[in-house]
């Protein structure tokens, strides 16, 4: 079992691996493209980011990797071969549910040791190469915006000499006030050899410069005012400076955040900001207690021990209710508007300030929230990695498809199905909707039961796709089932009219004595007398299993007719419809009596 699954879950690890790989690479493809970076540097990236990628393409490939090798197993008998000689399918799994085991250990680990490192590694190249600028490329007939403090336009170059015609170039580095615009008939661009200046060398323009801001070129010889300064030039240059080197960030920013750390860094982290978040809490709570409304506080001073006074938590005592109207009516009329301004201004600064403390505590609140989910994280992968084993090696052993058709197809509607239940717990428990492990374990709990239904139906054998079981037990459920007998050309026991009508008579009876039965039971008992055992209902059930058994030998197409009136599961819901056809046999059988006495 081991050198049928190692190769096939090899391959489809690495192939899962190249696609979330690729779905990386489209995501963040603007960061990179027109960079210059070096080839080491993006093969750093990728090669960090295949580790982060990891927790999503593992799963993924177990579940494809066990679909497709009980798939081959059962398209080439080898499993019934297995199943004919005495061995189970636990026993066929043993080896692999072992394996499996061992990889989700390992995944833990991974997660806890090894995820936290390549995840700092990955965001703090990612951001630096963010942080990197652009290499310079001008277009034709558009302004370029990438050079800091410069807009560029160019009417039109030369790919091979490099020259730039009919430029303008709008100098905004030493702020507005002082733009400088350069026109050019034509010039070059090249970067300097440090790789932290551009150096662009101009040929027959002019070059308009604001004076507003320059305090000793402001005036003429004659005392007029100069607002700007025009120059022309044959030939003119410029250095910019221009940052093109590749400067990594430090690594400890990143590491101190929720990514970077393991569940004993985290675990730590959470009880540090819990304990703040309490104590800030506290605090709130004991201000708003404290605050005097209309000159009462909720606290008052126990001075029993004159050496060590304190606050007791006990409210104080009034000998009487106070009247507000009396005192807010006691002063002149026209003060009323000025209470009233006054109360709702401290009510306002009073909400402003709870408001900015609230905001305090739901940062910390949100930092708890998003640590406790990288901490579930840790073991969820592990988890996982078992749910889609048991799911898709009983799958494989039900459908009996191997090659990577439709095992590929089964495992991407699953995955995707998975997916989406973990991105809305994901969402769920960071924004704190559910508590952070419902959310976080939501996936898992939704894909448990459908490992153990598919693991009990494949050692049972059962066909899960048999799409017509499942309409027949629907249909019984709801009462809707009915016999399809037929006419049999041959039988080895003949329906005799005498034997139908006892068989008969004894239906009837039992019917009768379940519905009698069943009008006896006290009102509260009648819900649930279905689920204890119920000796008139099991007799009714019995008689009926006999007379269909006995009247099924019959050659007559009428009595058939009726036969097939009799419902599958005889309940007091349809016990009238049974008397009704079982009535129905009976005349049929006394016609028959009647017609020929002699029958025995």
């Amino acid at each position: 079992m081991l050198r049928s699954f190692l190769p096939l879950f090899l391959m489809t690890f690495f192939i899962c691996l190249f696609i979330v790989l690729m779905q990386f690479l489209w995501r963040y493809i603007d960061d990179l493209v027109g960079k210059g970076l070096e080839i080491h540097v993006l093969g750093e990236l990728f090669f960090y980011a295949a580790l982060t990628m990891v927790p999503m393409a593992l799963p993924l490939a177990i579940l494809l990797a066990s679909l497709m090798t009980f798939g081959n197993l059962g398209e080439r008998f080898e499993l019934t071969a297995m199943k004919a000689s005495g061995v189970s399918l636990v026993k066929v799994m043993r080896p692999l549910i072992v394996f499996i085991a061992l990889v989700a250990v390992g995944a833990f680990f991974f997660q806890n040791y090894v995820l936290p490192i390549a995840q700092t590694k990955m965001w703090t190249l990612l951001y630096s190469v963010r942080q990197k600028s652009p290499e310079v490329e001008i277009p034709e007939g558009v302004f370029y915006d990438q050079i800091p403090g410069y807009n560029l336009y160019v009417e039109s170059k030369n790919p091979e000499t490099g020259t730039l015609f009919d430029m303008m170039i709008y100098d905004v580095s030493r702020g507005f006030d002082n733009t400088r615009v350069i026109l050019a008939d034509s010039g070059h661009l090249k970067m300097a050899d440090d790789k932290a200046h551009l150096f662009l060398q101009l040929y027959d323009g002019e070059q308009f410069e604001n004076l507003r801001d320059n305090n000793g070129g402001g005036t003429t010889s004659t005392g007029a005012y100069q607002p700007y300064r025009r120059e022309t030039f044959k030939t003119k240059e410029i250095l910019v400076a221009f940052d093109a080197n590749f400067n990594r960030m430090d690594e400890s920013g990143m590491r101190n955040q929720y990514v970077g750390k393991n569940i004993e860094e985290l675990q730590a982290t959470i009880d540090s900001v819990t304990l703040r978040v309490d104590s800030i809490g506290n605090s709130i709570g004991t201000s708003i207690k404290e605050y005097p409304y209309a000159g009462i506080s909720y606290y008052k001073m126990d001075y029993s021990n004159p050496e060590n006074p304190k606050t007791v938590r006990k409210p104080v005592a009034l000998d009487k209710p106070i009247d507000i109207d009396s005192v807010f009516y006691k002063e002149k009329p026209s003060m009323t508007r000025s209470y009233l301004a006054q109360a709702l201004s401290k009510a306002r600064q009073m909400k402003q300030d709870y408001e900015f403390q609230s905001y305090t505590m739901a940062d910390d609140k949100k930092t708890i929230r998003r640590h406790g989910i990288e901490m579930h994280k840790k073991f969820t992968l592990s988890f996982a990695c078992l749910i889609f084993f048991f799911i898709g090696a009983p799958l494989g052993a039900i459908i009996r498809k191997g090659g990577i058709g439709t095992p590929l197809v089964i495992s991407v509607f699953l995955f995707i199905f998975y997916y989406i239940i973990d991105n809305t717990g994901y969402k769920m428990a960071r924004d704190g909707k559910v508590e952070v492990w419902e959310g976080i374990w939501l996936s898992s709990f939704v894909l448990l039961p459908l490992g153990v239904f598919f693991t009990y139906k494949a050692v049972r054998d059962s066909a899960v796709f048999n799409f017509d079981a499942y309409k027949l037990f629907i249909l019984r459920l709801r009462g809707k089932l009915r016999r399809e007998l037929e006419v049999k050309d041959f039988t080895m026991t003949e329906v005799e009219p005498r034997t139908a009508l006892e068989v008969l008579r004894k239906l009837d009876f039992a019917t009768v004595e379940l519905t009698e039965a069943y009008r006896r039971l006290p009102f509260y008992k009648r819900w649930y007398y279905m689920l204890k055992r119920f000796p008139q209902r099991d007799a009714a059930q019995t008689a009926l299993n006999e007379a269909v058994d006995y009247l099924s030998n019959t050659r007559e197409r009428q009595v058939i007719q009726l036969v097939n009136l009799y419902p599958f599961q005889l309940t007091v819901r349809n016990a009238e419809s049974v008397r009704r056809a079982t009535s129905s046999l009976e005349a049929l059988f006394k016609k028959q009596l009647e017609t020929n006495p002699t029958s025995e």
